[in-house]
């Protein structure tokens, strides 16, 4: 690579280094520095697409912002997601048993307590401990 850059800032060296090279290979390798500039100009292209299609899609959000009346603060904070209502939030028992004096309260969610799932293997129901 050091000598194709040594070569490509150096026309002598570059007419010197083609000296040693035959007509065919010589023809050979400008066909692949040609194809290898078509590539480059059409990635080139392509990148400006881009960018050009961006800053448009950027323009027309900027005029939205500026139609919307709203600043920039505003819509970052309307639009950072919120904590959900239940988040943090403890969830009221939806089962309860007494056994031996002792009451045993769960919600419904998660794995079942050991109390319950006794409760149940006698053939009892959820809807019988159900709180009502």
């Amino acid at each position: 690579m050091n000598l194709l850059l040594e070569l490509a800032g150096n026309k002598a060296k570059a007419r010197a280094a083609a000296k040693e090279l035959t007509i065919p290979q010589l023809e050979n390798l400008i066909a692949g520095f040609n194809n290898a500039l078509v590539k480059l100009k059409e990635e080139e292209a392509l990148v400006a697409e881009q960018e050009a299609e961006k800053a448009a899609a950027a323009g027309k959000i900027a005029q939205l912002i500026a139609d919307s009346g709203l600043t920039m603060e505003e819509i970052a904070m309307l639009s950072t997601p919120r904590a959900t209502v239940t988040k943090g939030r403890t969830v009221d028992p939806k089962y309860r048993l007494e056994v031996e004096g002792e009451v045993y309260e769960w919600t419904g969610r998660g794995r079942t307590p050991k109390v319950f799932q006794e409760y149940f293997d006698k053939g009892n129901s959820k809807e019988s401990c159900m709180i009502k």
